[in-house]
């Protein structure tokens, strides 16, 4: 936080980035304005009061000292009417202050509420305005943390703190206005003060803001491995890969504690700095303020008078408290201030491809559709170094079919990149029509071309969205495909309600019945809308966070549809049917080729079979043109488009012997019947319901004030190891603390005994005294309050790094079950790591001392006054629940908007990390503005909560402080009175006036902290519900494998240490592979439990063998793979794997996963370099050897891809592993399996994007591997499994047949049809 004159003085000298910058980024309304200008005045009149009550208090002084020094005192009536005008004049001026307080708090909580919703929507919205290279090096978990962390940091720096702050220098410059009408000479000597001041704020906000940045970068590093594990959960498990993350996390973390801690060490010297300043100031005020007196009652002057003094010592005293008092919302401002900086430099980006500018209506359509390549050359920014294309010069002929094929990463996805300017070349030129495209307005220029990616990005919301999408972008005016967009969410909504969706289309205008007509043409062109229908709301279906609840071929088939629905001139389709079974593609391709209507067609595909039809086929080669001509052109020719389809060819195995079908038939027939006589399972047998394995922390869930006293606990349990630094922070907060009732001792004894009537030697004295003590108080303050917000401050963040450490741990080992229930997202569980933890960050050492300062300092207040003034002191301690209840329930206010706000901003979150993991889509299809329109609406629900909460919560704000008024009031009136009555004696009074005045207005402080306090009760109370479980076993003796057995360290072992290691077992070491028997295995995903995928299947592997399972697409093939992980448990029948069954519920257990190694169907990759991807998936307590990963990747055939990149296995893999072609990331996969050596192997169709040559190495692979580790293969390809020893026909959740590859072609008519449709010759 930083001081107003300190910005100012930035704002004038022209700095760009700044807090005064800050509150008015992303275009303000007049309202903003308004309520800044309210806002401002408000906050200036609330501090307005204060030197007021300095004014009364001076004139109490001089009429109780005319009471003792003057020879006639005035009567005591006249005496008391006195006192009572000024109680009625300060209750007068306590409602004024509770109106002003009201308002301005009011106004800049509106106003940082509003300044936050807008720099949410400027960022999210220049998000989406940038070009994809700057996406290649964006951290996954990124934006997520700006638009949750960063945002909380800049609405606590620009919300209500702020008019507190404003009206504490206004008090501040109000007091020395009263002080230099008062007495000039002593006040301008206390000026050195605002220097003081500006120079601490200047120099300590410069430092706080550096290191927040730091913090931030690591932080937002650290979100990044948390954001894409939690995407990629099912992966982790299978890997076993969370150690190996996990100790990625804590290097990145440690990190970020090392900039925390510098951070809290400034903020807490800069803390303690004001008490050296407040009170040095003190010291100078007494012993000058004595002179002056002396000076005035040697001239004869009245107008330097006891009362004078004490009225500017006591509001300059009490502005320099109230300063140092506001000085933790320093660092909340420096933090604002550098958390806008960081999000300026995206928000203020200019994008070199802007896809968002307005489409070009005056721009004339190109004359024909045809593109052409001149002299074309490409490196992708993120490999500079690494040629993608070379020289590259071809054409698309206009209304044509045009193929490209090649090896993974020749430069096919590439050229469709170039084509939709998702890049620009770095050489030569792209023409459309024999228009350069570079001239071409980007929206007008994708809103003709329709692409297809190899890896589809599903959008989380229904099928009908997803496949409208396709022609949002060709509708006229972005206002009406927002409108558009808005009336689908509503609508689909609607039907999931209950509602028949027939119904409430009819509802709907004509436009949007004729888009719902042209989506429903073209999922049944994409072979989509049969399984549609059969979903149970149909089209109104939600297919979840990246399409989870569909299977590859279905979620390829959306994609198809969606860029079919727009029917465009031209249309790209990169590897469209890779996931899809051969009967279902040969189909789609079918009714492509009688739609094609004149387009110009482009197709990139490793399946010749797919492309041999085309008018013309290029083949690439190492970012070259190497072939051209037609699929028999380049058979004749004989080169390296020939070998690829020798290669695939499985036409010649189609034609197996006649005379053996009935035989083969019926022995096919004759094992199936006897593999359900062996499950003695019936047609009858009724369907359980799943009942899933439950998470230990989803049982017996904890009340609130058990979920309380457990954080403490577990709090304290982390912080044991810190105890000695607890202890200094303690003692350190008990000085600080104490500190405020010595001020008040010294003030009180000293103020009695200044005036003039005591003798010029007297005052003289008690001046130089008075400076002495105020001087060593400062030193005391000082050291105390540095030192124990330094101590506070490590503690907080020890404890913060072991939270974030285990809040990673717990969410890893939780099931998938866990993670894919309750409402459960992977942008919800991120805000744990992100939110919770910076929440509890916020409570950082200033923080945390300043709440037990002014504790301690209530507690020795409320003992010293009632020993000195007990009569006076217990009347005013009768005040004290007033005050505190109100700031009680200004806390609970505040809790409960937090509670709601949690959950509401995790929905705008999601929609950010949807929008960055599938930018590539929203870009191609011009989706800006539909999830710009997404992410606005998503943010007015937690913003009119916000609204609604402003106005109860200030009230009890503007109580806590006003009341203090109120207090003053009493203190003032029923003080007089004893003194008066000669109960106690003016010097009793004046110190416990000022000692209970602190006191209230101290609360008043820890009130204002309120928000902060109950963002961290509130988290922590999430956190320690989260991790406790991580901190028992953390906590335990600690286990050390050895060769005789498990050996135990002792319970004296350091949490901390337990921390940094885990349970490491030794990898298992078997000779062969593993056994898989499923029997009678019927399953439903939770979320569609009345769907069932499985139906008492029945498959058989032996140890060694390699087996596959092939059928159409959605049949339960990557289903049957999750349940051999254990990701899911099926509602009835069992799975063994050799001996072991890993259904039963009393032997549950996941340690079968170490010996399984699983490819998964989308090719996911960690941000990081080769190296460490590959090593992942070795066995968790093995750290793999280069040669071990050299070897895995010449097996995986990628070796020689990976020693090509200029940084070889050190290369990094960018977000989303955005560097590599869709072939080469599938082929990393493949080694990070193999990398482990497993006894099973599980391969999701591993060849879906590699080209014929990787492909055959793989193949060969397979076959080394054959006896020594059993692989079980899904594969729509053929020729992947053809020489496998079993062939599983999966169709409608059963295995209907089983043989080897010739058997199958016999016995069964599906397997047989699908080889048909791959022959390539």
């Amino acid at each position: 936080m930083v001081a107003l004159p300190h910005y100012l003085s930035h704002l004038w000298s022209g700095r760009r980035h700044g807090y005064w910058t800050l509150l008015f980024r992303a275009n303000p309304s007049r309202l903003d304005y308004l309520l800044l200008i309210v806002g401002l005045l408000a906050a200036i009149a609330a501090g307005i009061p204060f030197p007021l009550l300095g004014i009364i208090f001076g004139q109490l002084v001089d009429d109780l000292n005319s009471t003792s020094c003057n020879a006639s005192p005035p009567a005591k009536s006249d005496v008391e009417s006195g006192i009572q005008q000024k109680v009625l004049l300060l209750v007068y001026i306590s409602l004024a202050n509770f109106l002003a307080i009201y308002i301005h708090t009011c106004c800049w909580s509106l106003f940082g509420e509003r300044l936050v919703s807008r720099l949410r929507r400027q960022y999210f919205k220049s998000l989406l305005r940038q070009e994809l290279a700057f996406f290649d090096n964006l951290p996954v978990g990124e934006v997520p943390t700006r638009l949750t962390s960063d945002m909380e940091t800049i609405r606590v720096g620009t919300s209500e703190k702020v008019g507190i702050f404003i009206s504490s220098l206004a008090y501040l410059v109000g007091a020395y206005i009263v002080a230099f009408l008062k007495a000039p000479r002593l006040a301008g000597t206390l000026v050195f003060m605002i220097p003081a001041f500006v120079l601490m704020v200047s120099v300590g906000g410069f430092f706080i803001a550096r290191f927040t940045r730091r913090t931030s970068h690591h932080l937002a590093a650290a979100a990044s491995i948390v954001s894409q594990s939690l995407s990629n959960v099912s992966l982790i498990h299978a890997l076993g890969a969370d150690q190996r993350l996990e100790a990625k996390l804590i290097n990145i973390l440690s990190e970020a504690q090392k900039a925390a801690l510098y951070k809290g060490t400034v903020a807490a010297t800069q803390y303690g700095f004001t008490f050296l300043v407040a009170y040095s100031a003190n010291a100078v005020a007494f012993w000058q303020g004595s002179l002056e007196i002396i000076r005035a009652a040697e001239a004869g002057r009245p107008d330097v008078t006891a009362g004078a003094v004490y009225t500017v010592i006591f509001v300059l005293l009490d502005a320099s408290f109230v300063v140092s008092q506001v000085a933790p919302f320093l660092q909340m401002f420096g933090a604002a201030a550098a958390a806008a900086e960081t999000l300026a430099s995206v928000a203020d980006r200019t994008s070199r491809i802007d896809g968002t500018m307005g489409t070009n209506h005056d721009h004339p359509t190109p004359d024909s559709w045809d593109v052409n390549f001149e002299n074309v050359g490409f490196a992708y920014p993120s490999r500079p170094e690494s040629q993608a294309l070379k020289d590259v010069s071809l054409s698309f002929a206009d209304g044509k079919s045009t193929a490209i094929v090649g090896a993974s990463g020749s430069g096919k996805s590439t050229l469709g990149g170039l084509m939709t300017r998702l890049y620009d070349p770095d050489a030569g030129s792209i023409s459309l029509g024999g228009q350069n495209i570079s001239t071409l307005n980007v929206r007008d220029l994708r809103q003709h071309i329709a692409t297809v990616d190899q890896d589809p990005a599903i959008l989380c919301c229904s099928i009908l969205e997803n496949i409208a999408f396709g022609a949002a972008s060709t509708m006229d005016l972005e206002p009406e495909q927002r409108e558009v967009s808005s009336r689908l969410l509503q609508m689909t909504r609607t039907v999931r309600q209950g509602q028949e969706f027939g119904f409430v289309l009819g509802k709907e205008p004509a436009r949007v019945q004729r888009l719902f007509q042209q989506v429903q043409q073209a999922a049944v062109l994409a072979d989509a809308h049969t399984f549609i229908e059969c979903l149970q709301h149909g089209y109104a279906t939600l297919v979840g966070i990246g399409g989870v609840e569909l299977s590859g071929g279905q979620q390829q088939r959306l994609a198809l549809a969606r860029a079919l629905v727009r029917d465009p001139p031209i249309l790209l389709l990169d590897e469209a049917t890779s996931s899809l079974d051969s009967i279902s593609e040969q189909k789609i391709l079918d009714a492509l080729k009688e739609n094609r209507n004149g387009k110009t067609t482009i197709t990139i595909a490793h399946r010749l079979g797919t492309v041999k039809a085309a008018d013309r086929i290029i083949v690439m080669h190492e970012g070259r043109v190497v072939e051209e001509g037609t699929h028999n052109e380049l058979l004749e020719r004989g080169g390296r488009y020939k070998a690829m389809s020798e290669a695939q060819s499985v036409s010649s195995l189609v034609s197996a012997q006649t005379s053996n079908v009935s035989t083969t038939a019926s022995s096919i027939s004759t094992e199936v019947k006897a593999l359900q006589h062996i499950t003695g399972r019936g047609s009858s047998k009724s369907f359980r319901r799943p009942s899933f394995r439950r998470s230990p922390s989803n049982q017996n869930k904890q009340h609130e004030p058990q979920l309380r006293w457990a954080a403490v606990r577990n709090f304290t349990l982390l912080a044991r190891p810190h105890l000695l630094s607890l202890v200094v922070g303690l003692i350190g907060a008990i000085i600080a603390g104490g500190a405020y009732s010595a001020d008040a001792v010294i003030f009180g004894t000293t103020i009695g005994r200044l005036d003039s009537c005591n003798g010029v030697s007297k005052v003289k004295a008690v001046g130089k005294l008075a400076g002495l003590l105020f001087f060593i108080l400062a030193l005391s303050a000082s050291l105390a309050n540095s030192i124990g917000g330094s101590a506070f401050g490590r503690v907080a963040e020890k404890v913060v790094f072991k939270i974030r450490i285990l809040t990673f741990r717990s969410l890893m080992h939780r099931n998938l079950q866990w993670h894919t229930s309750g409402g459960r997202t992977p942008a919800l569980l991120l805000s744990h790591f992100t939110t919770d933890t910076s929440a509890l960050a916020g409570l950082s050492g200033v923080i945390t001392g300043t709440i037990l300062t002014i504790l301690v300092n209530l507690v020795a207040s409320i003992i010293m006054t009632h020993i000195i003034a007990w009569k006076i002191a217990v009347v005013l301690l009768a005040t004290l629940p007033i005050l505190l209840g109100s700031g009680f329930m200004r806390l609970y206010a505040v809790s409960s908007l937090q509670v709601q706000h949690q959950k509401l901003y995790a929905i705008p979150a999601g929609i950010s990390l949807e929008a960055v993991a599938s930018i590539k889509t929203i870009a191609s299809y011009s989706l800006e503005g539909v999830f710009d329109e997404r992410y606005r609406q998503s943010l007015q629900a937690p913003y009119k909560a916000s609204l609604r909460a402003l106005a109860y919560t200030n009230f009890w704000l503007a109580t806590a402080y006003s009341v203090s008024f109120l207090i003053y009031a009493l203190a003032y009136w029923w003080g007089a009175r004893q003194i008066i009555a000669g109960t106690y004696s003016q010097t009793q009074f004046f110190i416990v006036l000022p000692a209970l005045l602190f006191s209230a207005q101290s609360c008043g402080q820890m009130f204002a902290l309120a928000p902060d306090v109950s963002n961290a009760r509130l988290a922590a109370m999430r956190l320690f519900d989260l991790i406790k479980d991580e901190i028992s076993s953390s906590s335990a003796p600690a286990m050390v494998q050895t060769e005789g057995g498990p050996e135990e360290k002792g319970p004296e072992e350091d949490l901390e240490k337990a921390l940094m290691s885990a349970h490491i077992s030794r990898p298992v070491s078997e000779p062969k592979g593993m056994a898989i028997q499923m029997r009678g295995v019927t399953f439903a995903y939770p979320d569609r439990p009345d769907t069932l995928v499985l139906k008492d299947l029945d498959i058989s592997v032996q140890a060694g063998q390699f087996c596959a399972l092939v059928g159409p697409s959605g049949a339960g093939k990557s289903t049957i793979i999750s349940l051999l992980e254990s990701f899911f448990t099926p509602s009835s029948g069992t799975i063994h794997l050799d001996d072991q069954c890993i259904t039963s519920t009393s032997t549950s257990t996941t340690s079968h996963r170490l010996s399984i190694s699983l490819v998964p169907q989308t090719s996911t990759l960690f941000s990081d370099t080769i190296r460490f991807n590959i090593a992942l998936g070795a066995h968790p307590s093995h750290s793999p050897s280069d040669e071990e990963i050299i070897h895995a990747c010449v097996q995986a055939n990628i070796h020689s891809t990976i020693t090509a990149l200029p940084h070889g296995y050190a290369t990094q893999c960018g977000a989303n592993a955005s560097h590599f072609s869709g072939g080469q990331k599938q082929r990393l996969c493949i080694a990070r399996a193999l990398v482990r050596r497993p006894r099973l192997l599980l391969l999701d169709e591993p060849t879906s994007a590699l080209d014929t040559e990787a492909e055959a190495s793989l193949q060969a692979t397979i076959e080394s591997l054959r006896g020594r580790m059993t692989v079980l293969v899904v594969a729509h390809r053929l020729c992947t499994i053809r020489r496998a020893d079993r062939i599983f026909w999966v169709e409608g959740g059963r295995c209907t047949h089983g043989g080897t590859h010739d058997e199958m072609l016999v016995g069964c008519p599906g397997y047989r049809e699908s080889a048909a449709c791959q022959a390539v010759g």
